[in-house]
């Protein structure tokens, strides 16, 4: 399978919704990333206490809802080990849905992202119900497909906790209708570990698998690797420092070749994560203001452009959709 040129242009992926302006996963920031042009709302799953689906980056939710200040959830706070990793903290696995539904969003990034504090306790925890029918409504006011990406959130440990993401997932995409080859609106599935989008596969719909610069995923970025990744998933999302990692000015560097390679084996490359604030930037694309200030993000998404991606996870949709508008009026493919 080669890339197909029908996937022009290149997909905006509202990661997490519109992050830059509001607080991470909430229905407000989904709303707004799509309305900044993206064409796909991006979403972290994981499971409540009774097996629901909620959107949240992580299962531990103390730095995203106002949980840690609510004294009547005080005796949920606890350690758990996922991943290999101790997490202390609060888990959605301890809530049931009728108490996360009672918790705020934060905001993550509050030393970068200051203007999203005043939003703190605005918005509640948004279910995968309610991102779908969001995406459904969105799509008929905007007069344009607003897809759904929802990532399964560390599914091995869902699974050892009997709590596995994949069937509800399916059943609740059934019924929505987005499942099949002619889904109501698109759709991706992602996640970082093969064996959840293996899954997933009966859904027929298009797969993502998510790689991070270090073992195992860099195994996969051979020719034979990408192989492999190409018998389960229809796509890569690759975080962008495998596809132009930086040189030792802190500027970006040549390709490093994932894109061809990817196509050759029939892929889709979606690199994440694309931010217009200095401190994520570059060192020579930000500008003379503080870290919280934006810099010259334009360069970089068509560095990436030019380099053949076929979409971007972007927590500044509207930042993405000029970006891509210049350099197709340009003439880029």
């Amino acid at each position: 399978m080669r890339r197909n040129k029908k996937e022009l242009p290149i997909k905006i992926i509202s990661h997490r919704g519109a992050p830059g302006h509001r607080p991470e996963h909430t229905l407000a920031s989904y709303e707004l990333g799509a309305r900044h042009g993206g064409d796909f709302i991006e979403m972290d799953l994981v499971s409540t206490k009774d097996g629901r689906l909620i959107c949240r980056h992580e299962q531990e939710i103390g730095g995203t809802t106002d949980v840690a200040s609510r004294p009547e959830f005080a005796d949920r706070r606890t350690t758990r080990t996922i991943d290999g990793r101790e997490v202390t903290g609060f888990f959605a696995q301890d809530f049931t849905l009728e108490e996360i539904r009672t918790l705020r969003a934060v905001e993550r990034l509050q030393d970068v992202r200051k203007a999203n504090t005043v939003m703190d306790g605005t918005y509640g925890i948004p279910t995968l119900e309610e991102v779908v029918e969001l995406a459904l409504s969105l799509t008929e006011e905007l007069k344009r497909p607003i897809g759904i990406y929802p990532e399964t959130k560390h599914p091995s440990y869902h699974v050892s906790q009997g709590l596995d993401l994949e069937p509800v997932l399916v059943e609740a995409l059934r019924e929505a209708g987005l499942t099949g080859p002619e889904p109501k609106v698109p759709v991706f599935l992602q996640s970082f570990e093969a064996e959840s989008l293996r899954r997933l596969a009966e859904t027929e719909l298009p797969l993502v698998f998510l790689m991070a610069p270090r073992e195992p995923w860099t195994q996969y970025t051979t020719p034979e690797g990408l192989a492999e990744v190409a018998s389960f998933a229809h796509a890569i999302g690759p975080e962008k420092s495998m596809v132009l990692p930086l040189a030792e000015d802190g500027d970006l560097d040549e390709p490093t070749g994932l894109v061809e390679a990817a196509h050759e084996a029939g892929l889709l490359v979606h690199p994440w994560t694309f931010r217009s604030e200095n401190h994520f930037l570059p060192a020579p694309l930000r500008s003379d203001g503080g870290p919280d200030e934006y810099g010259g993000f334009a360069a970089e998404y068509e560095a990436f452009f030019e380099a053949g991606v076929d979409g971007v996870f972007t927590d500044f949709s509207r930042h993405a959709f000029l970006a891509r508008e210049y350099f197709l009026e340009a003439g880029g493919q």
